[in-house]
């Protein structure tokens, strides 16, 4: 796939692993189009981050689970053009997510209905709703070698060794995990590829924040590289998703052979 002329969405995009990605396909040539959250006081520091990636990148502030969210990036995304030149969407890749912690029993009482659907609808809801609108958009290309758009998903080792206060994550990631197969089987007919990639223990913002201590206790849990996982090391695998045509239909753990203990 030539990705100077092509188009990609990247959810969860101005931060993280997305940004890195986002990042990486703009540097192949890809016109990058990134939904994210707005910042609380506006769309000021997001939508910095974004126009670092090019004067082509587009933001598109919003939550994933709004349909007219993903309807209208896919539309910016499929009908952008630069100099002159129409760049159809041929790249999806969903990083947006939440790992909000609870457990079925806790000091403040069972997990609520509400909380484990809020973790759910965002993680395999916002998932699913932006494949749905990329998945249309991409089936009415022309192929591009092989392919007419490949669709990559972030899942989490979670989704096979979740830990405890994990009930809600562990069961979104796994949801991501599980449509993975059906999707790419089914969207075989239209040359749309679908992978996974389930990251283990990842420099995040959220780890970036954790004292020095706990950072290394983290570090030494993956056998090897004993060391956290970076979105360059994300960022990387989605590039080798997108040039290599056979990977379709699979989950990547992308985690240095850690297993994740109870606690």
């Amino acid at each position: 796939m030539y990705f100077g002329e092509s188009s990609a969405i990247v959810t969860g995009g101005a931060s993280g692993l997305g940004f890195s990605t986002a990042q990486r396909l703009a540097r192949r040539g890809a016109r990058v189009v990134v939904v994210d959250l707005p910042d609380a006081q506006g769309t000021t520091t997001r939508a910095d981050a974004v126009a670092s990636l090019g004067e082509d990148a587009v933001f598109v502030p919003g939550d994933v689970r709004d349909p007219d969210v993903a309807a209208t990036a896919v539309e910016r995304a499929a009908t952008g053009e630069r100099g002159g030149l129409r760049r159809p969407l041929r790249v999806l890749v969903n990083c947006a997510g939440v790992a909000d912690p609870g457990k079925l029993l806790s000091k403040r009482g069972p997990l609520s209905y509400e909380a484990f659907m809020h973790v759910l609808s965002i993680n395999a809801g916002g998932t699913v709703n932006f494949m749905t609108h990329a998945a249309e958009a991409m089936a009415g290309e022309e192929l591009d070698g092989e392919d007419r758009g490949v669709i990559v998903n972030t899942a989490s080792v979670a989704a096979y060794d979740g830990q405890i206060g994990q009930i809600a994550y562990s069961a979104s990631k796994g949801g991501v995990a599980s449509l993975t197969l059906p999707a790419a089987r089914e969207l075989a007919a239209s040359q749309i590829r679908v992978m996974t990639i389930a990251p283990g223990v990842f420099e995040t913002p959220m780890v970036a924040g954790l004292p020095d201590a706990a950072r290394e206790s983290l570090s030494s849990k993956t056998p090897h590289p004993a060391r956290l996982g970076q979105p360059a090391d994300y960022s990387l695998l989605v590039e080798q998703i997108i040039e290599n045509s056979m990977l379709n239909g699979e989950v990547i753990r992308l985690d240095g052979a850690v297993r994740l203990e109870p606690r």
